[in-house]
């Protein structure tokens, strides 16, 4: 199918993006990369009357780190954000969590803003923002405002903007001297829709965990962080025998809920939600351990914020993303493999593949 008709805009600044989408506001979608919303277009599942493409905006494309975080403007692709080397130092979990986002095609055209307001329960930035506590900053004829991850995530595919808003940038905190964070799905293909992933960022005190937390991937609900540290607390993180890790997968598993479709029964994925939740926790605070020991290493304690250099463009990049060198392998904690008979791939009624990499 192809797109119903409409009216392109081509706006030559962000106020006069605010200007259209005060004059049409529901009426009109906003396109960065396009990665969502184009095949969406198509398949006429949104039949916006106008559209209003930004990528003639540079101004809206750049990556800043300062001491408090990261921030990334509207038009920075996933491939970028992925390759950057002073955005991982800052906050490693962005890179963890993008080598997980869909094919290099799509992450050199996608935005990972794009991804955060599309809202889908199935990717992985909403529950990096969520988890981390960003923000997202929105522009309108109004003025400028900043919306917490947790006022931001409305419902699947629904977010807090306003009609006539933009969302900027987003910023994610830095990560603290004390602080781990993992990530880790499972797909039928790397890049896939995940049946199920998660998201854990823990912080040790005196060498014991202090507090827990995960967010979910196609489970649970969106970008809500789910806190473990009444189970976790004062666990060695390097005791992988530590029995309450698989207890925190069981209260994760009895308490979030999760839903059937073509791809797994809920009685599946329910079972992934508790595997990984163990695994994912562990590793986050095997990763906290070593954040720790390399700022003890490190005689000015930590790296120089970068300035911001967020008025330069950044090109994209067509290479494939490096691995993340700074993991260990994980240790073994229950593996589990997905049933055929509870990954069917044909499609659903909903026109999504889950086998095509998802559009972000």
């Amino acid at each position: 199918m192809k797109p119903s008709a409409l009216t392109y805009h081509r706006p030559e600044s962000i106020a006069a993006v605010c200007d259209v989408l005060a004059r049409l506001g529901h009426e009109a979608k906003v396109l960065a990369g396009g990665q969502s919303l184009i095949p969406m277009l198509s398949m006429r599942l949104a039949a916006p009357a106008n559209l209003i493409d930004i990528n003639m905006l540079p101004e809206q494309d750049g990556i800043s780190i300062d001491r408090h975080g990261v921030t990334f403007r509207a038009l920075v692709r996933h491939s970028a954000l992925l390759a950057d080397d002073d955005a991982h130092q800052a906050q490693p979990l962005l890179r963890r969590a993008l080598q997980l986002v869909a094919h290099p095609t799509i992450r050199n055209r996608g935005t990972t803003v794009g991804s955060i307001v599309h809202s889908d329960p199935a990717a992985e930035m909403p529950a990096v923002l969520g988890l981390l506590g960003g923000t997202v900053r929105a522009q309108s004829q109004r003025g400028i405002r900043e919306i917490a991850a947790t006022d931001f995530f409305l419902g699947p595919l629904e977010c807090g903007l306003a009609e006539d808003e933009i969302a900027v940038a987003v910023t994610v905190p830095r990560r603290a001297p004390n602080e781990g964070s993992a990530i880790d799905e499972i797909a039928r293909r790397h890049g896939d829709y995940a049946v199920a992933g998660v998201a854990a960022q823990v912080r040790i005190v005196d060498g014991v965990l202090s507090t827990a937390t995960a967010c979910y991937v196609s489970a649970g609900e969106l970008g809500t962080p789910m806190d473990f540290t009444e189970v976790l607390r004062g666990v060695d993180p390097a005791d992988a025998d530590d029995s309450r890790w698989n207890a925190a997968g069981d209260l994760a598993r009895d308490t979030i809920e999760t839903e059937t479709d073509i791809h797994a029964s809920s009685s599946y994925r329910s079972q992934l939600v508790a595997a990984l939740t163990a695994r994912v926790l562990h590793e986050a605070a095997r990763d906290a351990l070593r954040n720790a020991a390399a700022r003890t290493q490190r005689p000015d304690g930590d790296a120089e914020p970068r300035a911001d250099s967020g008025a330069e463009p950044r090109e994209d990049s067509d290479t494939e993303p490096r691995e993340d060198s700074d993991t260990e392998p994980r240790p073994d904690s229950g593996a589990v493999s997905q049933s055929a008979d509870d990954s069917a791939s044909a499609s659903n009624a909903t026109g999504r593949s889950g086998t095509t990499g998802g559009t972000r």
